[in-house]
């Protein structure tokens, strides 16, 4: 997995801006599908230790991307979310998350980006027999890039991303009151009734280029 230095250095901006974590779709190029040219944001309620996306906010990003021309191989596989802490190995609903929400799709990508420059990335096949594996991160200068620009990157922020206490959505009384109106999170923000549609999204499976490695501190 590659990222441009643009993205790359969007995502390290967004990691910082809040004290939650936030996450997003990496958008890729038509050719190089583990290459990140972009980072895109959708709405969301964040805590230090989750994110739930806006389901009407996704459908959204969906067909705007569609509209560009992108096709769903581009930036529909790869969620990118972030972590407050050191650690980037996924948390159990990190993994709920990513089984239930690309458990449909030919394959998919989950991407964590720490602190200190600790990231963990891995590549899951559903197609076939299945699989998965970690996969190194790098950051690739080969190709022409856009400046940074801090000031598109925290608008995009502010527009898309409500930072809330966790025992603020989920505390004692939530978790011992059944009828509660405080309810525990439901990871990404899709209604596991509703995953369905998202097949609609996924094309045949297109062979992935072999990735040529590029040094850089942060790995797996």
């Amino acid at each position: 997995m590659r990222f441009s230095p643009a993205a790359w250095a969007k995502l390290l901006f967004l990691r910082d801006l809040g004290e939650t974590e936030v996450g997003g779709f990496g958008v890729t190029a038509a050719e190089d599908l583990l290459f990140v040219e972009d980072v895109v944001l959708v709405k969301q309620i964040c805590t230090p230790l989750s994110v739930v996306f806006d389901d009407v906010a996704v459908a959204d990003f969906f067909d705007q991307q569609v509209d560009r021309g992108l096709k769903p191989q581009q930036f529909a596989r790869i969620w990118v979310h972030t972590h407050p802490g050191d650690c980037p190995q996924p948390s159990d609903t990190d993994e709920e998350t990513f089984g239930r929400v690309f458990g449909a799709t030919d394959w998919a990508l989950m991407f964590i980006l720490a602190q200190n420059g600790q990231s963990y990335a891995r590549l899951r096949f559903n197609a076939g027999p299945g699989g998965e594996m970690p996969i190194p991160v790098a950051v690739d200068y080969r190709r022409p890039f856009p400046a940074s620009d801090h000031d598109a990157w925290r608008a995009e922020y502010s527009a898309n991303v409500q930072e809330e206490e966790f025992f603020d959505r989920i505390g004692p009384a939530a978790l011992s009151d059944p009828g509660s109106e405080k309810k525990p999170f439901v990871p990404f923000g899709f209604d596991r009734d509703a995953d369905v549609w998202l097949d609609d999204w996924f094309g045949p499976f297109e062979e992935l280029p072999l990735m040529e490695e590029v040094a850089l501190g942060s790995h797996i």
